[in-house]
């Protein structure tokens, strides 16, 4: 489908192809833009040379490429990296990568643009390419929305770009019908491109009873990629630009594209107009009006834009005054080409092999807001996008059927048309948020995050990334436990009740984890939870307020921490009668059980809560042993033994 990519057609010498040629006529047949006899040029050349120029390798490789035969192009591209590595340019970065994603290297395809953005440093690209990378690779998860089917209508020509037209469908095709069957466009030696217009049947989407359409106005050149108002008397369509019949070419030989505006009167065009910003300088094509009628969507690679081809719109007056073009922005265009624009329902489509996709040509959608801004474009993933080139995507007003165009292995042709019916999409949600660590706040990686329903069945998961943050996909309208866990850490739950909303996102559902060695002390091969002395008013061993702050973090690690059994040791200092310390630390020891208990921890987790009195001690303050109060503390203590984990 690169053909009509630049939206232009070449005019100059045709070059006739020898056996035997040499890098001069090559050259020659590249810039006619004789894109399939130059490619049998070069490689005839190639084969004899060791050491050819940057420029010999970029059109061997490009005119290929503009033939649709990535695997010839990609040997090409691959020995111009070779020799320049990362001073190739960002376009030739982008065809590098786009014939990998062809021939399906998708892993060096990413490896290639991680390397490609690492290089222009722009953190807004690579947070795009992060972003779409995980939505089609959530998209590819998911069962497919859409059912495609290529169509008995296709030839072995080239067959794209339908529209709807009242009942039936116009759509622009090579096939060759008309009687200039002998004048063929030296890009890929095919026909020129036409209009036609052809019945629809509702029960599979098939087409049939073409004819050509608009016979009036059909000229021995380009015809293509029509759009209509509401009414279907009004149309817009691409066409070369033309003057007393003859093409109007520019410094470099070439024909550029224009929009006509006329009204369809019983198949017969009147009234063309061109629309004011037509050029003979650049090129417009590509048009597509809006449901209202009141803006026309359309590619152009006029001066100014942010690629090859870039998507622009005009707002259309009652009386039919146009605006002037606005291009659609760095959200929606690139560096490539982005082109076919079609708009329903709110929702621009249109294809691009400038965002990140399966390869060559994808179909995106985004959605447009009344202040004139887009949503991030989606990919629309497969089947309605594959490794070739995929666009001019329709579809109806019920959103429920449409055509796109792919020229995909296993079709017909060149390019053919497909029909496809569509699915309702299930009503999805996006939690998001990060995990960190509890004492030290800092962000933590490779936690796993996992959503439950009610039925406690798992609706998601996802890891968080290297700052901590993840998302992760969950239905509408659901009661949803989440739950992070990551090894030797504590887990930690929330419970989030999602919305109705399709693709809303719940934001900032965090979570805090503790490391399991920042709650324990381990001391002689011990591991006890990291507590304060647990106090108790004298003489008694009921729970006290400052204890019950301590025993917090005894039932914190136990409910963090589901396998962690414990036993229970307290004890006195030597002030008092032995046998009453005795009585009085065991008291305090099951009361601190009873307690943690309490709070909702299984007893069979606690195996024993025992009081030794002052039999074991830990410094020299003994009976008859003069000690401060401060060592007589450090005996006054309670442990909670780790027995299992």
């Amino acid at each position: 489908m690169k053909k009509i990519y630049i939206l232009s057609l070449v005019l100059s010498i045709t070059f006739s192809f020898a056996q035997k040629t040499n890098l001069k006529k090559a050259d020659a047949l590249f810039r006619n833009y004789s894109y399939t006899d130059a490619s049998k040029a070069y490689e005839e050349i190639l084969q004899n040379v060791k050491s050819p120029s940057a420029q010999t390798l970029k059109n061997a490789a490009d005119s290929y490429y503009f033939i649709s035969d990535a695997r010839n192009a990609l040997k090409w591209y691959r020995k111009l990296y070779e020799a320049q590595g990362n001073n190739l340019t960002d376009i030739y970065y982008l065809r590098y990568i786009q014939s990998m994603k062809a021939v399906m290297d998708y892993e060096e395809a990413d490896r290639v643009t991680k390397e490609y953005l690492d290089k222009k440093g722009d953190q807004k690209e690579i947070n795009r390419y992060v972003a779409q990378k995980k939505q089609l690779d959530s998209l590819a998860k998911a069962k497919p929305l859409y059912q495609i089917k290529n169509l008995d209508i296709n030839t072995s020509k080239s067959d794209f770009g339908t529209t709807f037209f009242q009942e039936k469908i116009v759509f622009t095709s090579a096939r060759d019908t008309t009687k200039f069957s002998e004048k063929l466009y030296t890009w890929n030696n095919q026909p020129f491109l036409n209009l036609y217009v052809s019945e629809r049947n509702p029960a599979d989407g098939s087409l049939f009873n073409e004819s050509l359409f608009l016979p009036n106005v059909m000229s021995k050149y380009h015809e293509a990629t029509a759009t209509f108002d509401a009414s279907g008397k009004t149309i817009y369509y691409t066409t070369n630009i033309l003057k007393k019949n003859k093409l109007v070419v520019d410094g470099n030989k070439i024909n550029n594209f224009q929009i006509v505006r006329g009204s369809v009167v019983d198949n017969k065009l009147e009234n063309p107009q061109n629309v004011f910003f037509n050029s003979d300088d650049y090129s417009v094509g590509h048009p597509c009006l809006s449901d209202d009628g009141q803006w026309l969507f359309f590619a152009s690679d006029m001066p100014g834009g942010f690629g090859e081809t870039d998507l622009y719109v005009v707002k259309i007056a009652d009386d039919g005054t146009m605006s002037t073009p606005l291009n659609l922005g760095p959200k929606i265009n690139t560096i490539g080409n982005d082109l076919f624009p079609y708009y329903r329902n709110g929702m621009l489509y249109f294809s691009s092999d400038g965002h990140y996709g399966l390869g060559d040509l994808d179909v995106y959608e985004s959605k447009f807001f009344a202040d004139g801004t887009f949503s991030t474009p989606r990919n629309l993933g497969a089947p309605i996008n594959s490794n070739k080139d995929d666009f001019t995507y329709i579809v109806d007003k019920s959103d429920s059927y449409g055509y796109v165009s792919s020229n995909r292995t296993g079709g017909k042709g060149d390019d053919d048309i497909y029909s496809f019916v569509k699915g309702k999409p299930v009503c999805s949600q996006s939690i998001s948020g990060m995990a960190i660590d509890r004492k030290s706040k800092l962000p933590l990686p490779d936690v796993t995050i996992m959503a439950y329903n009610s039925f406690k069945e798992v609706l998601g998961e996802a890891k968080t990334n290297y700052e901590g943050k993840y998302a992760i996909v969950v239905p509408c309208n659901k009661v949803v436990k989440m739950i992070a866990a990551k090894q030797n850490y504590s887990s930690d739950d929330k419970t989030v009740e999602t919305t109705k909303e399709n693709e809303g996102e719940i934001p900032n559902v965090n979570f805090e984890l503790s490391n399991y060695d920042d709650l324990v002390v381990k001391k002689k091969g011990v591991e006890k939870v990291d507590v304060n002395p647990i106090y108790f008013d004298y003489d008694k061993y009921d729970i006290t307020p400052l204890a019950i702050e301590e025993l917090a973090k005894v039932v914190f690690i136990m409910q963090k921490f589901p396998n962690i059994r414990i036993k229970i040791e307290s004890h006195t200092d030597s002030r008092g009668k032995d046998t009453y310390n005795l009585k009085l630390s065991d008291n305090r020891a099951k009361s601190t059980r009873d307690y943690i208990i309490s709070q909702g921890i299984d007893a069979s987790r606690i195996e024993s809560a025992i009081g030794y009195g002052e039999s074991r001690l830990i410094n020299k303050c003994k009976n008859g042993v003069k000690c401060t109060e401060e060592e007589h503390l450090l005996n006054r203590r309670s442990d909670f033994i780790i027995i299992q984990k």
